[in-house]
């Protein structure tokens, strides 16, 4: 483990009664057939059970235990106990620590961890765990280092930046998470090996230039050659630039579209 997640991770083994067994599917659905390629194996590992909602802590708020590790997601997350001495997984931000006080309510502080209502927000601030539908709990900017900007506000919604650069709409009664999630440096990891990918459940994948033409629309050829026009799956449909948006009712609440980045020649 990094020098770095040693010197925030307090805790090395989780929480009796807060993991589950996560079975590995390895890519296949119900029938055992494989609907998701290059999966399977992995080392074997426990599922936290994260709250993304917003329980009820009482007036003095959960108390920060632990910072730990989950082998589930990038970030890291934190066990904070209330004051019936329940306890429960968070996600953790940066800069929280072991001995804080986090509080759940509609008019809490803004400060790292506390989780309020997007209406009660100063316009700048960072904000994560976002909900979509008032009570559900929150489904954006969940991952290693990502916030979402607070830019502006009205009476009943309030416009979020996103980690992509998308500007959105998002109803004010909705909770998010004060701050930046933990474990920004995560981008910089480098996988380093072909085993450490197997150890992650990932199987290895050839090349479509690499096969034959009867196999693979980028196969054939003397020598190295080019894929041809644009990218292809085995089967021939379109495998990037493609649009995969499906919720077209949302279109409404997208103010400004995500920045592409460039291709890579």
């Amino acid at each position: 483990m990094p020098a770095i997640k040693e010197k925030i991770i307090t805790k090395s083994e989780p929480e009796k009664g807060l993991v589950r067994i996560l079975k590995s599917q390895a890519g296949r659905n119900n029938t055992g057939r494989i609907t998701m390629r290059h999966q399977g194996g992995g080392v074997k590992k426990f599922y936290r059970l994260v709250d993304f909602g917003q329980p009820d802590l009482g007036e003095s708020g959960g108390l920060v235990i632990a910072i730990e590790y989950d082998p589930n997601r990038t970030c890291f997350i934190a066990l904070i106990e209330d004051a019936t001495g329940k306890k429960r997984y968070i996600l953790c931000p940066e800069g929280l620590k072991v001995g804080a006080k986090v509080a759940y309510n509609e008019t809490a502080i803004f400060e790292t961890g506390n989780r309020l209502k997007l209406k009660n927000v100063q316009v700048g601030s960072s904000v994560y765990n976002i909900e979509l539908v008032p009570g559900n709990g929150g489904v954006l900017c969940r991952s290693a280092g990502s916030s979402a900007q607070v830019m502006a506000r009205d009476e009943k919604y309030v416009n979020l930046k996103m980690p992509s650069g998308e500007v959105r709409k998002v109803l004010g009664e909705c909770f998010v998470s004060a701050g930046s999630l933990s474990n920004a440096e995560h981008r910089f990891h480098n996988i380093g090996s072909a085993g450490a990918a197997r150890r992650k459940g990932v199987r290895p994948s050839t090349r479509g230039s690499a096969m034959n033409a009867c196999d693979h629309p980028h196969g054939g050829g003397k020598n190295k050659q080019p894929i041809g026009r644009h990218p292809r799956t085995a089967w021939g449909k379109p495998a990037l630039g493609v649009k995969t948006r499906k919720h077209k009712w949302t279109d409404q609440l997208i103010l400004q579209r995500r920045i592409k980045k460039p291709r890579k020649k």
